[in-house]
């Protein structure tokens, strides 16, 4: 049975959340700073080389806001990128964004966060058929309280609404945006192993989740996949596996190695995605993505996947490993229709995730 928006909500004013391929205002990279992500690697010269790829990557069709923990750090933040040929400029604390992008696309922002996975704290954005926007602002509790520092990550959604100008509607539930994937014409994919996990809104069903889903972001549709993949510590973000290219398009990560951990639930979530056919009959139409040989750091097994990918007004960026997997590149450009920019991510997944983890794209 159709669900409808709760009186009130953004879904009933009209608003939702938009394509990751509908043209973006901006994309906002929180600068890595945190030692606890990357433990063990030198940050300015390990991490920091892949963030200098990603700004170069997607100042090319968009804004880049950058947020820096202080004004040190901004310096440092503006100097490294000047040293890579890029042009930035620290944003004044108290100015909006304008409707026009700034004369520098790369702005930075002084804002202190726990830590650099904006994709999973800063505002999900959403958007009405007459342009309006409005920042949806979801608690964050650390995927499931596993780390025990939250409280800066949850003051960016007001930020990025401020800079941004948007009004802002606040949830008082967890919700993480690598949690959910949408086609933006009211579909969804997320995981039963993240949404329905006790560690994050114990006291809501399946059923209270759908009815969040489209009261916060304009979803009437979601289908629900098992297990994420091996080494993940959100307990099974949609994002590290299967994506959205298309309205009716998806890409699923594939492992053929039937001993391999990823083999089983990769392939039960192709299935689930081959067989749906939604309440019109359509289904979709289901495209793999290799998996990279199984990456370790000291032992320990990392969610190494091409499918944490983000989409770009002017690119596609695509994780890449140095190994012939890499070659997935061709098939994100034949959906997509955009040229694929490979980010070296051996360093950005020992942090336990990697490009769309890292950023959060906001709808023009």
């Amino acid at each position: 049975m159709a669900r409808t928006p709760t009186p009130g909500s953004p879904a009933a004013a009209g608003y939702r959340r938009r394509a990751e391929w509908e043209p973006h205002r901006c994309t906002w990279l929180v600068w890595p700073h945190c030692q606890d992500t990357w433990p063990g690697l030198d940050l300015g010269s390990a991490v920091a080389p892949a963030y200098i790829e990603m700004v170069r990557a997607l100042r090319e069709g968009e804004t880049v806001h950058l947020i820096a923990q202080s004004d040190t750090h901004a310096q440092n933040v503006r100097q490294r990128l000047a040293a890579a040929g890029i042009e930035s400029e620290i944003a004044p604390s108290t100015d909006e964004e304008e409707d026009a992008p700034p004369a520098v696309p790369v702005q930075i922002h002084v804002w202190p966060t726990d830590d650099e996975w904006i994709r999973d704290f800063g505002a999900l954005v959403v958007r009405d058929g007459e342009g309006r926007r409005l920042a949806t602002d979801w608690r964050f509790n650390a995927w499931g309280g596993k780390y025990p520092r939250t409280e800066q990550n949850n003051t960016v959604p007001e930020l990025m609404a401020n800079v941004h100008g948007l009004g802002r509607e606040p949830f008082d539930v967890i919700l993480e945006g690598g949690s959910i994937e949408v086609n933006g014409a009211g579909l969804a994919m997320t995981t039963e192993s993240c949404l329905l996990n006790p560690n994050r809104n114990p006291e809501r069903s399946r059923d209270d989740i759908e009815q969040l889903l489209l009261d916060g972001l304009g979803i009437t549709e979601t289908i629900w996949l098992g297990d994420g993949i091996a080494g993940d510590d959100t307990d099974g973000h949609v994002d590290d596996f299967a994506r959205f290219v298309g309205e009716r398009t998806v890409v699923v990560a594939h492992e053929p190695d039937a001993s391999d951990a990823n083999h089983a639930p990769l392939a039960a979530a192709a299935e689930t995605l081959r067989q749906w056919g939604g309440r019109d009959g359509r289904g979709l139409e289901v495209h793999t993505l290799p998996m990279p040989p199984a990456l370790y750091h000291e032992g320990e097994r990392l969610p190494a996947s091409y499918a944490n990918f983000l989409i770009g007004n002017a690119a596609v960026l695509m994780p890449s490993f140095g190994v012939p997997q890499d070659a997935a590149a061709e098939t994100l450009e034949r959906l997509t229709g955009r040229p694929v920019v490979r980010i070296p991510a051996r360093a950005l997944v020992w942090g336990l995730g990697a490009c769309h983890c890292l950023s959060q794209d906001v709808p023009l």
